[in-house]
């Protein structure tokens, strides 16, 4: 059995945010996500990339167990970073109206303050939000998150597919290790001492078996389900049921406020940018 700390997914916890309802945590992610999206106010961005690194520290997550996702993140992060320079090297002076050039190039590819400066806003709405992603997927127990959103709302079938979906996180995950281990047996060389075009090949080899191996289990969940008539009634009961209190409640209309206040800036602003060179 592989070590279930190393999977991202339900860990126990004693924590504030492990208190809170699954819906509550859930509301606040999306809330907070949203408000980031749409908004590129640089000091707006740093206080919401402040308030998540506060909160993934309040929730005790170690880092060593969540190492895989983290590198996933940045390396995602850091590709769209460069991707998005490639493609528009002078989209900073079109926002910004200004042209501070720190770098000659070739062509239009002249780095300016004005782009490293679009480009760190960008970087700051991954710091924003990867963070409470992997606090809500850590925290929140699936069934407690399903009896919450059925209790505000949700029908029962959706909060019974969204609980499947984290609940077999890990096992997807799990079953991914166990595929490698298997091919690393058979002499298939996926560590890092192999070359990178090597283990990306071996990587796309583990896929295959592991689409199979996670039908064949959708097949039997919902064969299963069937056989126990889900979703003959419209209500039903909850095994782990958490009711929403007071604190949940804070965090919504706290993730509100950000969004509310997300909204005004746009309008202070006079668009989604602030412009430090206007």
């Amino acid at each position: 059995m592989l070590n279930q700390r190393k999977l991202i997914g339900y860990h126990a916890g004693e924590t504030f945010l492990h208190g809170l309802s699954g819906a509550s945590k859930m509301l606040f992610f999306v809330l907070v996500s949203v408000a980031a999206m749409i908004s590129y106010d640089t000091r707006f961005l740093l206080g919401l990339a402040l308030l998540s690194l506060c909160l993934f520290r309040l929730s005790r997550i170690r880092i060593r167990d969540i190492s895989f996702v983290l590198v996933f993140a940045a390396s995602f992060a850091a590709l769209n970073l460069v991707m998005v320079y490639l493609f528009a090297p002078q989209y900073g002076v079109d926002i910004y109206g200004a042209k501070d050039v720190l770098w000659t190039g070739w062509g239009a590819y002249n780095l300016t303050a004005q782009e490293l400066f679009y480009l760190f806003n960008l970087l700051l709405k991954y710091v924003s939000t990867i963070p409470l992603a992997v606090i809500f997927l850590m925290t929140t127990h699936p069934s407690q998150f399903a009896s919450s959103l059925n209790q505000i709302g949700v029908s029962y079938k959706i909060a019974y597919s969204v609980s499947l979906t984290l609940r077999y996180i890990p096992d997807v995950q799990e079953e991914y290790q166990i595929i490698k281990l298997s091919q690393e047996a058979r002499g298939l060389e996926l560590s890092k001492k192999a070359k990178l075009i090597q283990r990306i090949k071996g990587n796309l080899q583990i896929i295959s078996p592991l689409i199979f191996s996670s039908l064949e289990r959708i097949d039997s969940i919902s064969t299963a389900m069937e056989l126990r008539r889900f979703g003959k009634n419209k209500k039903r009961t909850w095994y782990s049921h958490q009711a929403m209190e007071m604190k949940d409640y804070g965090m919504i209309l706290s993730a509100l406020a950000v969004l509310v206040l997300s909204i005004v800036l746009i309008f202070l602003n006079q668009g989604r940018f602030y412009n430090p060179w206007r």
